[in-house]
């Protein structure tokens, strides 16, 4: 029985793509992960592959034709679809019961598709960037199975249950669509799951090896075309390489990244670009050419930050105000219980003062802690101070948020700043963490550095860039000249609900806060 392929979701509010190219004819064989056809966006060139094993039947376009999104895009006689159907005619067993992609075999033992859940909102793909586990494996509940990349995070998927990984559905660097399952897994504790898992380890293996080496054959030598996706594609042809000489290190042969890296180390690029055509360049000067460059795509977070941004400078008036802060005071207070705290497990910086002394400024002035919708007719007064804290992580820049900062103390925040800290460095901060912040502090003098001009985090109305302290010569009250540890700021503010005026005296409490620690305390609730 011919069985339909609905043309899936290919990118965010995109219906409709044209079809470059067809891999396959009616009647010919395909194995599952094979590519049928290539199509044509107007963001990418995307690779459609084969969910199943069987024969193609019916393609329901030509080369060059317009397919619909969630339309049929080909039809294909599955393999063992029809012995099961006539297996379940000839029997007089009940109904096969699904529940929650769950199945059952014939040992007894229960299967379950993992599905691939919301992982932040908005987001509706992912990159996988690392499977931890193999097929075969056994696992425990909450043991991390693999790492997944969206534009905000790097994101851990746990088990669910305790059991035996049976299949991956996605190869690493594979795009994973939310709501479509992820894995399969064999659950522990279903009848004969014990009995069976030596065997079962043995014949996945087999079956694996020889899917593996029958489907390189068959899709990279029949097909004369390597499985890899569109992104390393690309990366092949700013290096004029012919991706079908590049080895595969993944699954029926695909290529990744990597294997263009190895290609490229390899040194058989240039015998290659020798079988293309006669080079200007002799192999003396092989490895000093003048004059070159490289495409590299802006994907992920860096792609997201640089959508906020722009969506931030063109709908948002900004204005900046500067000043400096005089942190003698503070920064001789931290000293003397660092170490105190410091044997509690608290890691005091000073970042948890500046995040507690804006939060008591804006109990003065609300309006830094709102935010203005998009036609500018409401202002939204919040009463949680969320204050993100943009962290320079090896992804790209992260703004988690400390929230409810008004009820929580130093030592609280102090722990969250740590916290996030420390996951957004690693890429691996929660993207409950990410969201609903309403003020954020730029840290760029940790860098270096003393003054900026910081973009508002929209559809925050403020940020505040924190320069580097230095040690400068200042007079005191009694006109002599002392060393004082001074900070430059730099505010930036929404000119359509802040003015200087208000941002001027919001800076001044905050700075009197923050100059004389002891009124700092001494507002606290």
């Amino acid at each position: 029985m011919a069985k339909d392929f609905i043309l899936p979701d290919i990118g965010e509010g995109i219906v409709e793509c044209e079809v470059v190219e067809w891999l396959v004819a009616v009647g010919d064989e395909v194995k599952e992960d094979q590519p049928i056809c290539d199509v044509m966006t107007d963001k990418a060139l995307v690779q459609i592959p084969a969910v199943h094993d069987g024969v193609i039947t019916e393609l329901y376009y030509a080369k060059g034709d317009i397919a619909k999104v969630h339309q049929p895009l080909f039809a294909m006689d599955v393999n063992g679809e029809q012995e099961d159907s006539s297996k379940a005619q000839s029997t007089e067993q009940e109904p096969e019961v699904k529940q929650a992609n769950a199945t059952s075999n014939s040992a007894g033992t229960q299967r379950e598709d993992f599905i691939l859940p919301d992982i932040g909102e908005g987001i509706v793909e992912c990159e996988i960037v690392e499977w931890l586990v193999s097929e075969g494996d056994t696992i425990k509940e909450d043991q991390a199975v693999c790492d997944v990349m969206t534009d905000k995070a790097l994101v851990q998927i746990p088990a669910k249950y305790d059991g035996q990984v049976v299949k991956l559905y996605y190869q690493k660097g594979d795009i994973a669509k939310v709501h479509s399952p992820l894995f399969q897994m064999e659950i522990a504790g279903s009848a004969h799951a014990e009995q069976c898992s030596e065997s079962t380890d043995s014949a996945a293996q087999s079956q694996h090896n020889e899917a593996a080496s029958k489907a390189n054959t068959d899709t990279s030598v029949a097909q004369g075309k390597a499985l890899a996706s569109p992104a390393v594609r690309r990366r092949a042809r700013e290096h004029d390489i012919d991706i079908s000489k590049v080895p595969g290190s993944g699954k029926n042969g695909r290529v990744y990244k990597e294997d263009i890296e190895r290609f490229l180390a390899s040194g058989d690029t240039a015998q290659s670009a020798s079988q293309q055509g006669p080079s200007n360049t002799t192999s003396s000067n092989a490895n000093q050419q003048s004059g070159g460059s490289r495409v590299e795509p802006i994907k992920g977070m860096k792609a997201a930050m640089a959508k906020q941004m722009s969506a931030s400078v063109s709908t948002i008036p900004h204005f900046t105000y500067s000043d400096e802060i005089d942190l003698t005071d503070l920064i001789a207070l931290r000293g003397t219980l660092k170490e105190q705290y410091k044997q509690q497990g608290v890691k005091l910086t000073m970042m948890p003062f500046f995040i507690k002394a804006l939060s008591l400024a804006m109990q003065e002035f609300p309006v830094l802690n709102a935010q203005v919708n998009d036609e500018c007719t409401e202002l939204t007064y919040f009463d949680d101070h969320n204050i993100g804290m943009a962290v320079d992580s090896k992804l790209g820049l992260l703004v988690p948020n400390v929230k409810q900062v008004q009820s929580k103390s130093i030592v609280d925040v102090a722990n969250e700043v740590t916290r996030l800290t420390d996951s957004a460095r690693e890429g691996r901060v929660a993207p409950a963490d990410l969201k609903s912040g309403t003020i954020s502090i730029s840290n760029i003098g940790a860098i270096g550095g003393t003054t900026a001009t910081p973009i508002i985090n929209k559809p925050e109305v403020a940020i505040v860039a924190l320069g580097k302290v230095q040690q400068l010569p200042r007079f005191n009250e009694a006109g002599d000249v002392e060393a004082r540890a001074i900070m430059q700021v730099s505010w930036s503010g929404d000119h359509r609900v802040i003015d200087g005026g208000t941002i001027a005296r919001f800076n001044n409490l905050w700075k009197d806060f923050l100059e004389q620690p002891s009124k700092m305390l001494m507002a606290m609730r």
